[in-house]
């Protein structure tokens, strides 16, 4: 199979999973223990953690480990919105956010939170997706305790001005949560430079394992109080008790380590597999479209190409080419039966939105495997379409 899901999960580097193995089990010590296996591990989840710290632009301090994304959105955005000295009752979010960051704010809505859900810019402007700075700056007031903004979209790949958001939001007196799941990894991010407050990452998108996430609490400039989600241990200074998973922070450290090393080269490099998918398909198909940023306007994640096709859905699509690995949406929403919320958002028809998919382009892709997912595409849309005349 040619793997082009790259948003929904990243194939663990190899260089990761020999990080993580001797923690499995030649040195599976409990780190909360105080024998000498206990310490060594200890001390390995100290410099891992140190690692992404500093990979992070953050302080080691702030950095706490979790179970993935979807638990430090909850504990970041449930955890502050909640805490006994924090009494604002107002959170600003964005359409076109992950549901691990929508359904946390529908929680705190039912009890008694009032939520601002801010709009993106409309398809076809060459900004599609991203969020509307003016109508941002609308909605947050004197009663706004947060906001929350994806840094770049897991769908359509649009990359969010987040320094500018930041500023915005500190101005008012709110803090800033960002859940980093794609940029981790993939861009540049860092959050004393864009003044972060809160922020949200997983191993997995960037080619470590799965079960391990990080949540970057408080900068150098504001300290950030939140209520624990999860307790019965005390670890991590009572912010997320249970026991820590050395090997998962070893290979989490390394994964992030070689994609910063390596983003200057990878970067182009999946940019142009990326135009190189895109001009095979345009070419071949007429009518398919171009969702979210253009291409070329440096607000997109290098390696993300979501289409709509003009005649067939695209379940039918993925279906055909089975060879393949792509989506027809976010992998967190698969199960759901209606359109993806993201690409009704940007201004698409429940049928456009049915008619789109998602190719996600990572470090294992390579032109051969581009050229031969093109050709398999390009018969595959013809026999559906075919079938659907």
């Amino acid at each position: 199979m040619i793997y082009l899901d790259n948003h929904a999960t990243t194939r663990c580097d190899p260089r990761v999973t020999d990080a993580m193995l001797p923690w499995f089990s030649e040195h599976f010590g409990n780190p909360h223990s105080s024998h000498d296996a206990g310490k060594q591990a200890a001390a390995a989840i100290e410099l891992a953690i140190a690692d992404i710290a500093t990979l992070l632009g953050a302080k080691n301090d702030a950095v706490v480990i979790t179970s993935g994304a979807t638990e430090s959105n909850n504990l970041a955005i449930r955890g502050f919105c909640t805490h006994p000295r924090q009494k604002r009752r107002h959170i600003v979010t964005v359409t076109t956010e992950h549901p691990a960051v929508l359904d946390v704010v529908a929680d705190l809505e039912g009890e008694g939170f009032r939520v601002t859900h801010v709009p993106v810019a409309q398809a076809p402007a060459a900004d599609a997706g991203v969020v509307d700075i003016d109508r941002l700056t609308e909605a947050i007031g004197d009663d706004t305790a947060l906001v929350s903004v994806m840094w770049a979209n897991n769908e359509i790949g649009a990359i969010a001005p987040m320094k500018e958001i930041a500023d915005i939001c500190h101005h008012r007196g709110a803090l800033l949560h960002s859940d980093a799941t794609q940029a981790v990894g993939r861009i540049p991010v860092n959050v004393l430079a864009s003044d972060i407050d809160l922020l949200s990452a997983t191993a997995h998108k960037f080619y470590g394992s799965k079960g391990s996430g990080l949540l970057v609490v408080g900068n150098s400039n504001r300290r950030v109080r939140l209520r624990p989600q999860i307790v019965g241990g005390g670890q991590q200074r009572g912010l997320r008790s249970g026991t820590m998973n050395p090997a998962g922070i070893v290979g989490m450290a390394t994964a992030l380590r070689l994609c910063v090393d390596s983003m200057t080269d990878q970067q182009p490099r999946v940019r142009a597999l990326r135009e190189k998918l895109w001009n095979h398909l345009c070419g071949a198909i007429d009518g398919i479209v171009i969702n979210g940023p253009e291409l070329h306007a440096g607000n997109r994640l290098p390696g993300n190409l979501n289409i709509t096709l003009p005649t067939i859905e695209g379940q039918a699509w993925m279906s055909a080419a089975s060879e393949l690995a792509f989506s027809s949406g976010s992998a967190c929403s698969g199960a759901e039966a209606a359109p993806s919320h993201v690409l009704t958002a940007i201004g698409l028809t429940e049928s456009m939105a049915r008619r789109s998919v998602r190719f996600g382009i990572g470090r294992f892709n390579t032109e051969q495997e581009i050229e031969s997912a093109s050709e398999i595409l390009i018969d595959a849309y013809s026999r559906v379409a075919a079938l659907a005349h």
